[in-house]
């Protein structure tokens, strides 16, 4: 660590190289990966059967944990009919007649950066007090998030910070205070840690502290792509969203694709609360559907039933709930016969809005289903499964209709190693085996 008395320029060079170089190690370690020779096999000799490391493609026996198809889930808009076919999007969206900028009525292939781009940017030509600021935001960002935003709306209201994210948070705050629509930027979920007083100490508790005079932050937008993806380790893997959701005074958003992302950002930057906004960055570029060209809103705090079912609810979101459908539909293929009725069917629900949550529609869907199992990403002590678990058991109607405990399928309550991150993070099998357990129970 630098001592205290090096100048700032120092110390912020040497921050910028410290993550060069730990992007740098990654990649080498990636490109250098490889099984030691056994021991009994000398050099000269070759290998009976080439080593296939965890992070290449399935076995070819694989049944379960095999690569998600985005080209075909269900649970992404393939079509412009089927991403208009959506009740929460407004007639002038689906329909057209609605004096929006194209009429309503058209869609654009994107990925999940591309919609968060588009979000953005009608944010920035709608209302002249959003800006937009964040490290190397100003070209891009490390994802592409912000592309082409500076040279359309200006340096002015597009522009980079320097590596600090409390000041870059600070700074929100205090436009936010005076009328400001800020989005700020964190470029890591792992890096917001030196915020994290800013946004729980400053931004959640503005408005009570400022009572009848009814002054408030609710402009603030704080984005920060989160999540595993394969390779990122310690420091560019974690799912922070737990410790965002003890707080009241803020709302915590996690989309799952690139409709959900471009409705739900510009909810967020439109609403008077604070909200925090993380982006699941596996899918920025996996996650690809047709998207609404206009401008819509997604209703915030409001979870969605993406699959209707009687036996068992799923409740989940962000990327697992991609892992949630393919364990659902093993899982219908092979207990065809235990169901109430004879056919078994799974009901998947995604929360979107994490805090304040939808309780109502999850509650409504076990007292039907009789039994729930939580999915997400992030350490499964204290999390949002345990939340969701213990709303359950606290709400008596919902109870007594319990067949079985609620299962938390989630990270494991450890670091994020490099070489064993597939073994941490949730996974079909584990969930296919949470529906046959609860359903054996």
């Amino acid at each position: 660590m630098l001592p205290t008395h090096t100048p700032r320029v120092l110390r912020t060079a040497s921050r910028q190289s410290l993550k060069t170089a730990a992007s740098k190690s990654q990649v080498f370690a990636r490109s250098s990966r490889a099984s030691p020779r056994p021991q009994s096999q000398s050099r000269s000799h070759s290998y009976s059967q080439p080593y296939r490391a965890y992070s290449s493609a399935a076995a070819p026996t694989a049944r379960l944990n095999i690569p998600i198809d985005y080209a075909t889930t269900p649970l992404l808009a393939h079509t412009a009919r089927t991403a208009l076919n959506n009740p929460e999007l407004p007639p002038s969206i689906t329909r057209g007649g609605g004096g929006g900028s194209s009429g309503g009525g058209l869609t654009k292939r994107m990925n999940l950066y591309q919609a968060i781009n588009d979000a953005m940017s009608t944010a920035l030509a709608e209302d002249e007090s959003v800006l937009l600021f964040g490290e190397d935001v100003a070209f891009g960002g490390v994802f592409r998030c912000s592309m082409n935003l500076k040279d359309t709306y200006g340096g002015d209201r597009v522009f980079n910070t320097p590596l600090s994210e409390q000041g870059i948070m600070g700074f929100a705050i205090g436009l936010a205070a005076e009328g400001m629509r800020p989005i700020a930027e964190i470029q890591f979920a792992d890096y917001v840690y030196p915020a994290f007083d800013q946004l729980v100490n400053e931004a959640a508790r503005f408005r009570y502290r400022d009572g009848t005079n009814k002054r408030h932050v609710g402009g603030l937008t704080t984005r920060m792509p989160c999540g595993a993806v394969g390779h990122g380790a310690m420091y560019h893997s974690q799912s922070p969203e737990a410790l965002f959701t003890h707080i009241p005074g803020l709302r915590v958003v996690i989309p799952r694709s690139p409709i959900q992302a471009k409705g739900l950002l510009l909810a967020s930057i439109r609403c008077n609360d604070p909200v925090v906004f993380l982006e699941p960055k596996v899918l920025y570029r996996a996650a690809v559907e047709q998207v609404p060209v206009d401008a819509y809103e997604l209703p915030l705090s409001k979870a969605e039933v993406l699959k209707s079912g009687a036996d068992i609810t799923i409740v989940s979101y962000g990327q697992p709930l991609y892992l949630c459908m393919n364990a659902i539909r093993q899982a219908e293929q092979d207990l065809k016969g235990a169901g109430k009725n004879g056919h078994f069917s799974v009901e998947l629900i995604d929360l979107r809005t994490i805090y304040p949550w939808d309780k109502e529609t999850v509650l409504a869907s076990v007292r039907k289903t009789g039994r729930c199992i939580v999915v997400h990403e992030s350490m499964v002590n204290a999390g949002v499964g345990a939340e969701v678990a213990a709303t359950i058991q606290e709400d008596a109607e919902t109870f007594v209709r319990l067949e079985a405990p609620v299962q938390r399928v989630a990270g494991w309550s450890t670091h994020m190693p490099l070489s064993f991150e597939k073994f941490v993070l949730p996974d079909v099998a584990r969930i296919y085996d949470a529906i046959k357990t609860t359903m054996n129970y």
